[in-house]
């Protein structure tokens, strides 16, 4: 048995803190990283559990649509407002320029630019 550096739960190597494989059917429990071993019988009566997570959607009253966004100082070729709103994308190879979509609020147009 190797001198202990920290001290932490059972379930962490206390010499270089990876998480050890459960016990077998040996008598020692070696780490995995830096071979640490320690006696098996300390896990005596240990339980252990996970618990699992996962995202969920969160809705709010009004719902995103694609006229949500910034607007642009950009007068829309087809009715003339003067405001867009817009959204970027690299669409090409990372060495060229974004591709910036334009949609108009009042008439729905659409319209993309390279830059």
């Amino acid at each position: 048995m190797a001198k202990v550096s920290f001290s932490c739960d059972a379930s962490f190597c206390p010499h270089c803190g990876t998480l050890l494989p459960l016990p077998g059917i040996s008598d020692v429990v070696t780490c995995l990283l830096c071979s640490y071993k320690i006696n098996a019988s300390v896990f005596e009566g240990v339980e252990e559990y996970s618990c699992k997570t996962y995202a969920t959607k969160v809705t709010s009253k009004k719902e995103k649509t694609e006229l949500d966004g910034p607007l642009a100082e950009k007068v829309c070729p087809n009715c003339g407002n003067k405001r867009m709103v817009y959204h970027t994308l690299q669409t090409r190879s990372a060495d060229e320029g974004q591709t910036v979509f334009y949609k108009c609020p009042k008439c729905k147009f659409q319209e993309t630019e390279l830059s």
